[in-house]
């Protein structure tokens, strides 16, 4: 099979919007812009690598200038899809058009007769029922869940229904078998929510509390066939980092690692560049959004991406003349703007092989689709019936 790449990593710096939408007034988040007001926040900002691909000639940035040869093509893409959560944005990355977005319940909590048939199958009493942080919940209840049995349950600004439950005293199998009963009856559509999560931690006191690596997410399986599907079919690795496997439901992949961070996540894709696969390595990079967006903490996310950055410096030098580099985002979450929710924003896009000598500028794209119709444009493929996207392979140097 002749092919343009033979090797594509895609990172999704999850959250990292670049500018209001056009449609962000009508989900309040008129005036976001996640990165330009991050650097806007911070007295320094070193990001060299993300530089000299070409972020600053794509956004504003108030410390960091923009080169005159960008090794990159960079543009901003849109979201057609209804919605700003993390699931409708991968999916759209990969070819599926979301028209109903998922359901919140960060107002006033879950319903009470979700809340008493979840009681009456899992065989234990709900307390929290709110929206919260993860690490606040856990210092509020937590003492009164090791205490009694009872369950810890709470949601976000994300469509989520999370369950807290102490590995050594609520047990980590009844946990998931918790999680398991949850995911069944938020498939109903007047609960219907994009994940389901365990969230186990250790500790037996307020100031000990941590939460451990074996989360779990049970999330709703894409509604049809993605990209992902298609490049599996064709006998193409499609290798998943951080949270991309629970993302898709397993759909699609042929091997999975989960991530201990966002530069655990990267240190995995450096390994990962270090192999001889054919197809695809799909990331996804939470702390941006999970730390940092969410708490509306824009010094710690501006080190987030230093952090980043200084790895992504040791994937560049992996990046061969077979491989193609994508950098983007699946949805804004601006730390400077109000509530802790998602914001609706037009995300990066900087696409990076070491074949070119200087990238420059692309034209915008109607939808984060433009990424997954790249790939499989890439590899002589055809997108799934149903989907949506453009290849923009054909705007890049042969």
């Amino acid at each position: 099979m002749k092919m343009n790449f033979r090797r594509i990593f895609v990172i999704v710096v999850d959250s990292l919007g670049a500018g209001a939408a056009a449609d962000a007034a009508e989900y309040g988040d008129a005036g976001t812009d996640t990165l330009g007001h991050i650097s806007r926040s911070v007295d320094t900002f070193e990001i060299p690598n993300l530089q000299h691909l070409g972020i600053a000639n794509l956004c504003a940035l108030k410390q960091v200038a923009p080169v005159k040869r960008p090794l990159a093509f960079y543009t901003r893409m849109n979201e057609c899809s209804r919605g700003k959560d993390t699931m409708t944005g991968h999916w759209e990355l990969m070819g599926l058009k979301t028209e109903k977005p998922f359901i919140t319940f960060t107002e006033h909590g879950f319903p009470p007769e979700l809340i008493r048939e979840l009681e009456e199958r899992t065989g234990h009493k709900v307390i929290g029922n709110k929206a919260a942080s993860g690490t606040e919940i856990l210092e509020e209840l937590a003492e009164e869940e090791i205490a009694t049995g009872h369950m810890i349950v709470y949601t976000s600004a994300d469509s989520v229904l999370q369950i807290c439950g102490n590995e050594e005293t609520f047990d980590l199998k009844e946990l998931y078998r918790c999680c398991e009963i949850a995911r069944e009856l938020t498939m109903r559509d007047e609960w219907r929510v994009g994940r389901v999560i365990a969230r186990p931690y250790l500790g037996r006191k307020k100031g000990e509390f941590v939460r451990t690596s074996n989360r779990h997410d049970y999330a709703v399986p894409p509604f049809g066939r993605t990209v992902l599907d298609v490049l599996k079919d064709a006998g193409l690795d499609v290798i998943s980092v951080g949270k991309i496997n629970d993302i898709f439901s397993g759909c699609g992949i042929t091997r999975a690692y989960k991530s201990r961070s966002s530069v655990h996540g990267m240190e995995q894709t450096i390994e990962i560049a270090g192999e001889d696969f054919q197809g695809l390595c799909f990331v996804n990079l939470v702390d941006f959004d999970a730390l940092w967006g969410h708490r509306r903490d824009p010094v710690g996310y501006a080190a987030e991406l230093e952090r980043f950055d200084e790895k992504l410096g040791i994937l560049l030098g992996r990046i061969g003349q077979g491989d193609l580099l994508i950098i983007t985002a699946d949805h804004g979450n601006d730390p400077t703007h109000t509530g802790t929710d998602h914001t609706r924003e037009k995300v990066p896009l900087l696409i990076y092989g070491s074949r070119w000598k200087t990238g420059g500028a692309l034209a915008e794209t109607e939808s984060f689709a433009a990424v997954g119709a790249t790939v499989v444009d890439n590899f002589h493929l055809k997108m799934p019936e149903g989907t949506i996207g453009r290849s923009i392979l054909g705007e890049l140097p042969g």
